[in-house]
């Protein structure tokens, strides 16, 4: 019988040669997430001395347990508050998970409150300074969105050499961001399971620009989302806890839902803020 000429490969568990690292890689991913902790209550004379805003907190959870009505009042202004009086609002509501910068003729710097779905919305320059109810500030809505283009165009044919898919890439997001309307699923693209080079995110941000809105949340490592300068595209990167971009996406929709304070997020804020008013009587 004739020899074969195939040569004999071993495969399986022990035929590995074991002096080879056997390791593998895995990027660090967060491990600490932020959860809800109660504020610590000031004192019975501190409170005294701050009536109004006490009164605040309790408008406050009026708006809370009515958020889901179309009439519900979404925002108290406290620009006049004294010094005493916003101290005291501050201490009680906290910094939450989510802050949010939006560039317009004077700058809007938002922070959530430990309460989900409640926002202290400033305007420094101009002296407003509100506490809002809901998903996400009016301001971001209306100033953060402003400005940008409504529809992406774009020169086919014009990507410089070394891209890979950002030309057929902007194609898609075009027809998506044109089609788009509220209430519609986001359309998602996820650049870490995508082949793609440094040119195709420099031709990417060439094209979509830079828009009016930054929000950084940190429940989960830190998400940081980016307005791009076309209407309803938005850049979504998630990094560990040592700042490596772990996921980096597109997002085609009105604001990122990881942005958003959800319905259940505004039920739990009515049971905990009622239950800190109760503590302090």
């Amino acid at each position: 019988m004739k020899p074969i000429d195939i040569p004999i490969v071993a495969i399986g568990p022990g035929s590995q040669d074991a002096t080879e690292d056997e390791t593998l890689n895995y990027p660090i991913l967060p491990k600490e997430m932020d959860t809800y902790v109660p504020p610590l209550l000031p004192e019975g004379d501190e409170l005294a001395r701050a009536p109004r805003a006490l009164a605040a907190l309790y408008e406050l959870l009026q708006c809370v347990e009515h958020a889901r009505t179309d009439t519900a009042k979404r925002f108290i202004d406290v620009s006049d508050f004294d010094a005493a009086q916003r101290e005291l609002l501050d201490q009680i509501l906290g910094e939450g998970e989510v802050s949010i910068r939006v560039q317009d003729t004077h700058e809007w710097l938002i922070q959530e409150s430990v309460f989900a779905g409640i926002w202290r919305v400033r305007q420094p320059a101009t002296g407003t300074d509100l506490v809002e109810v809901g998903s996400i500030p009016d301001a971001v809505l209306e100033h953060g969105l402003s400005g940008a283009a409504p529809r992406l165009d774009f020169v086919a044919g014009a990507a410089p050499a070394g891209t890979i898919n950002s030309p057929s890439l902007l194609v898609e997001l075009a027809a998506k961001q044109a089609e788009w309307r509220v209430g519609m699923e986001p359309h998602v693209i996820n650049f870490t399971l995508l082949p793609h080079s440094p040119e195709d995110l420099d031709y990417l941000n060439a094209v979509l620009g830079q828009g009016r809105t930054l929000i950084l949340s940190r429940g989960y490592g830190n998400c940081r989302i980016t307005a791009t300068g076309i209407s309803h595209i938005w850049w979504v990167q998630y990094y560990n806890s040592v700042d490596n971009l772990i996921l980096n996406t597109l997002e085609v929709v009105d604001v990122p839902a990881v942005a958003l304070a959800a319905r259940e997020d505004l039920e739990d804020t009515a049971v905990r803020l009622r239950e800190v008013l109760e503590a302090t009587q």
